[in-house]
């Protein structure tokens, strides 16, 4: 796979004596799971994108903080590589294993410590699930916003790794604008407190700073979030379009109204044919497009809303509208959204779920090269997007036991992730880079920048023993990737030196 750890481009892991460290490991961490045998360490060779394998070195699974700590001294004193992992749900291969280097596994520190009503947060360890959250709190009258689509089994120490968003970050916010403290423990064993009780606190953002950082910069083992009231009444719009750029336009006609959804989604005539076989949500399967658009609050002001959002979707163009009757057709009209990746997977051998970011006014434009790429690479490709904030979620069909269609499917994603850079967006938006986008980032940052942040990254692990070989490109394979791409004889990415 032409993704995975490539020594001549990223560098050359460190020599790890396996014995010396599996014998430490056992008289220092009697109780502490750990294991070596290929049979035990097969479930772990991948996480969500499954394309991608390698069997880790050892497996850790502790069951303390203590247990983590001890674990990272001793990492670090033999100079061992250590790639954290959750649930294993992320899609971008961030928690792929190595070769060389243990797997640190912490779904077992799965504790919700405190749900605190009257502070409206809630201290929880790494491996509670998302929904958990919400679960604990809904006595309280009180949830966590954040919502990807794997709420139902993503853990949150994953969520601040890739800083997740979900179906409601649009009004709501990422993982990163609903946290108020990290406990971490660093590369060398000690364990540092990011942010604060309170809603700011003194120094520089270190907390914004580590989510998001996909496990580079240190291992989280505590989590305090914001846990907001659960809105008085919520209600849901689905509108129709005949035309696929109709309804990105709607998007931006939407947020230009000066109205904020609590959620707005849109999936084309591919996603909408599959989630409406599997969920029988009542999506039309004849529309080529359809809006989800929520609207949440107190009873008048979403009354109006839904109003003001019913007007602009007739004049941008939408065959039909109609309003979710009660709670339970708004949850279904929900479940076939949250349920369009695998509900994409009963009409496709494999798929390759991407993420990128765009401008919203760029929508009608990318779904259109979307569309050019797909009859160019001759694969299908279903469309699903947290349309209000530009996320959006191509799903590439493809068939892995017919050969050249992975590597298409590879193809099309990068040439899909350059275009979200050539009209102004991000090649991830809640993903994460890991090991599946490293090659774009070239694209997207220049020499400098990448420079920018490999200090960053000396500044908390200076021997690159955390996650190495994931999200930030060395040079030398920007210049190699760059290399691979000449377009009218120029070379791409003039300004990096060339190895």
């Amino acid at each position: 796979m032409n993704l995975l750890y490539d020594e001549k481009l990223d560098g050359p892991l460190p020599p790890v004596d396996r014995t010396a460290l599996i014998e430490e490991l056992q008289q220092t961490l009697p109780d502490m799971t750990l294991l070596h045998e290929r049979e035990d360490l097969q479930p772990f060779e991948c996480d969500g994108l499954a394309a991608y394998r390698i069997l880790p070195m050892l497996v850790v699974i502790p069951d303390t903080v203590d247990q983590v700590q001890a674990f990272m001294k001793i990492c670090h004193q033999r100079k061992v590589p250590v790639v954290a992992r959750g649930a294993g749900t992320g899609l971008s291969g961030g928690a792929l294993p190595l070769e060389g280097g243990v797997l640190l596994v912490l779904a077992r520190l799965k504790t919700i410590l405190e749900i605190n009503p009257e502070g409206r947060f809630a201290r929880v360890q790494p491996g509670v699930r998302n929904l958990a959250i919400s679960e604990a709190a809904a006595p309280y009258q009180l949830y966590y916003a954040p919502d990807p689509s794997s709420q139902i089994a993503c853990s949150i120490g994953g969520n601040v790794a890739e800083n997740a968003g979900g179906v409601h970050c649009l009004k709501y916010g990422l993982t990163v604008h609903n946290l108020l403290k990290l406990e971490i423990i660093t590369v060398e064993g000690e364990r540092m407190t990011l942010g604060s009780d309170a809603l700011d606190s003194a120094g520089f953002d270190l907390m914004a700073l580590f989510t998001g950082s996909e496990g580079m910069l240190g291992i989280v083992v505590e989590v305090t979030v914001k846990l907001l009231p659960r809105p008085q009444v919520a209600k849901v719009l689905m509108a129709s379009f005949d035309d696929v750029g109709k309804a990105g336009k709607a998007v931006g006609d939407i947020i230009s109204a000066g109205i904020i959804p609590g959620g707005l989604e849109m999936m084309d005539s591919l996603a909408i044919q599959a989630a409406e076989d599997f969920i029988h949500a009542g999506y039309p399967v004849d529309a080529k497009a359809i809006l989800l658009c929520e609207l949440d609050g107190v009873e008048a002001d979403v009354n109006d809303e839904c109003e003001r959002v019913r007007a602009v979707l007739e004049n941008s163009g939408a065959t039909a509208i109609s309003l979710a009757k009660d709670d339970a057709e708004r949850a279904l009209f929900w479940a076939g959204r949250k349920n369009a990746f695998p509900a994409v997977g009963r009409i496709s051998p494999d798929y390759y779920c991407m993420d990128g970011t765009i401008p919203r006014r760029e929508l009608p434009r990318v779904l259109q090269g979307i569309a050019d790429l797909s009859v160019e690479y001759d694969l299908r490709v279903a469309n699903v997007f947290h349309a209000g904030d530009g996320n959006m979620h191509p799903l590439i069909l493809f068939d892995a036991n017919k050969p050249g269609e992975l590597e298409r499917a590879e193809a099309i994603g990068g040439k899909i992730l350059e275009l979200c850079v050539a009209v102004g967006g991000s090649i991830t938006g809640e993903h994460g880079v890991g090991r599946e986008k490293i090659n774009q980032m070239c694209s997207q940052f220049n020499d400098d920048e990448l420079l920018t942040f490999f200090a960053v990254k000396a500044a908390f692990d200076p021997d690159g023993l955390l996650n190495p070989g994931k999200n930030i490109p060395t040079l030398n394979r920007c210049a190699e990737f760059g290399a691979m791409h000449i377009h009218n004889g120029k070379l791409p990415f003039p300004e990096l030196e060339r190895f």
